[in-house]
């Protein structure tokens, strides 16, 4: 089994199942934005931006894959963008449910050299208050996937970066 996770720490379509599903992700919270009108609040454009950083990371690890090094610095990379995104996905969670309750201001928060929301407005403007998701199917609201989902893809995360640096 150590050696499956060995290979796939160094397959190029790790990386590029993380842009897939990236994409895909942005792609669902636009069509729920634009489509259904379902405004984002500061943490679901949080949650978007944690996004961006996986995919620019895979992006990036696609171009250095032969560098096992630098492969394995992805991985820790991309492995901590998990946790970071685990960590917004917990508080929007929270936020729905009432378990927890924050500052959830109108202004993304970010310091002037990073105004994704001023430079991409149709993606990273804040235009509503915290409070719930959209539901998806079944029932299963968008905080209680991307709750499970960035688990998930935190825990395959640590395997493949711990993997990366096993020698073969």
């Amino acid at each position: 089994m150590l050696n499956k996770w060995i290979v796939a720490s160094q397959s190029k379509y790790y990386w590029l199942l993380l842009i897939l599903l990236g994409i895909s992700l942005e792609a669902v919270a636009l069509f729920y934005q634009y489509g259904l009108g379902e405004w984002p609040c500061l943490l679901c454009i949080h949650v978007r931006i944690w996004v961006m950083a996986f995919i620019i990371v895979a992006l990036l690890a696609l171009l250095f894959q032969k560098h096992k090094l630098i492969n394995s610095i992805f991985h820790l990379i991309t492995a901590a963008i998990m946790f970071a995104l685990v960590e917004r996905s917990w508080q929007l969670l929270a936020t729905e449910r009432g378990w927890t309750f924050g500052s959830c201001d109108m202004e993304l928060g970010v310091p002037p050299w990073f105004a994704l929301d001023k430079w991409f407005p149709l993606v990273f403007e804040v235009q509503t208050s915290c409070g719930y998701t959209p539901q998806l199917l079944f029932g299963i609201t968008m905080a209680e996937a991307l709750m499970i989902m960035s688990v998930m893809l935190a825990l395959v995360a640590v395997i493949l970066s711990g993997a990366s640096f096993i020698r073969r």
